[in-house]
């Protein structure tokens, strides 16, 4: 079963957040002091992409689901104002 694209960019945020908080836990307990200078400002340097990662998908999904928002509301109030007509016409064509 295939994932829509809202599920596939929030699933990437989730894992960036995931591989993130992870490299944060192994880099302060398992691998703490292991690293060469230069070791230590790449696997900091890698850790601090994948959180700005996410939160790039977090602001572009809360973009998306703002856009859908107002598209919707769009669309209802559209609908609403089409019922209204209609009923006014069907009141007016009414004998009485």
């Amino acid at each position: 079963m295939g994932l829509n694209v809202k599920a596939r960019r929030r699933w990437f945020g989730v894992l960036c957040l995931l591989g993130a908080i992870g490299m944060l836990v192994a880099g302060e307990t398992a691998l703490k002091g292991r690293f060469s200078p230069m070791g230590f400002l790449l696997y900091w340097t890698g850790c601090f992409f994948i959180t700005a990662l996410a939160a790039v998908m977090a602001l572009l999904d809360a973009a998306r689901v703002r856009t859908e928002s107002r598209h919707e509301q769009r669309a209802l109030f559209e609908e609403t104002l089409r019922k209204i007509e209609t009923e006014k016409r069907s009141r007016a064509s009414k004998p009485g």
